[in-house]
């Protein structure tokens, strides 16, 4: 695996590739990679001739400065991870390389109603902060493929609205990838890692609530359901910030269950000073 820190040389290592006929997937990360990020790595080298991985902490999209400094970081883990998945480029930038002339003059992108809606609304900038860093990635690597994971649905429908506002939703196919569990449910998650020993049993109750959103929509109104888990949630311990119903393929947010839409509940929630998300597709 080669590791490249330059856009520069990273374009240079990769243009003639793509001029011989090579295939380009992309995964984009911020490390502290686990198996669902390595699951992304081998699904986009068995459609790809090459696959190339970044590893970035992106400092625009954290709301909350400590949210920042506490993000979990172990970047020789993360290099011996890649290697064993096949990575075959490490694009490892520094923050002065993605903003050369700082982010207040780096280019953003208007993603309209869903910037305003659940994640939106609870971290204000965050999705500006993703589209700025995304966009330069892709400017970047210039990829066939690009491999998101499901477990940050409204990121990938953020992402899915960037290309079409950079005009190249033709050029790049967005590949969204099911979500990678634990034993008990739990999303696989970078910030897992910062779940203490004491309350880590807790935390697959999101997946729980989601179980019980999804076996309940023949039976139940979404109001009575949701009042449920929020209740369980905070039971255990959580904070809620939202239980909430959308269209799978717009996210506009639903009141109640409706059969034959295609539809995704969401859910996020701290535990301690831990943020978890989670989702499930119910039709």
């Amino acid at each position: 695996m080669i590791i490249l820190k330059k856009i520069a040389d990273l374009q240079h290592y990769l243009a003639p590739q793509k001029a011989a006929g090579a295939r380009l997937g992309f995964v984009p990360t911020m490390g502290a990679l686990h198996s669902g990020h390595t699951s992304l790595i081998q699904q986009a080298k068995a459609a790809n001739t090459l696959v190339i991985c970044s590893i970035f902490v992106n400092p625009t999209q954290f709301n909350d400065i400590k949210d920042f400094e506490k993000y979990p970081s172990s970047i020789d883990a993360d290099i011996e991870m890649l290697i064993e998945a096949g990575c075959d480029v490490l694009f490892l930038p520094s923050v002065a390389e993605m903003y050369p002339g700082g982010p207040a003059n780096t280019p953003t992108f208007n993603f309209g109603y869903l910037d305003t809606i659940l994640e939106g609304a609870q971290r204000p900038g965050h999705f500006k902060g993703v589209g700025q860093v995304v966009a330069t990635l892709l400017n970047a690597v210039q990829p066939h493929q690009l491999y998101l994971g499901q477990k940050d649905y409204q990121q990938c429908m953020v992402i899915k609205q960037l290309l079409r506002l950079m005009g190249i939703q033709d050029k790049i196919e967005l590949v969204i990838c099911p979500t990678r569990r634990e034993a008990d449910g739990l999303a696989m998650s970078s910030r897992n890692r910062r779940l203490s020993e004491f309350v880590r049993p807790q935390a697959a109750t999101i997946y729980q609530c989601l179980v019980s959103i999804e076996s309940k929509q023949h039976t139940s109104h979404f109001e009575t359901v949701r009042k449920e888990c929020i209740e369980l949630l905070k039971d255990k311990g959580f904070d809620p910030e939202y239980v909430s119903l959308a269209k799978a393929d717009d996210l506009t947010l639903m009141g109640d269950y409706q059969p034959n839409t295609p539809t995704v509940a969401l859910i996020a929630a701290k535990l301690g000073d831990v943020r978890l998300i989670d989702n499930l597709i119910l039709n």
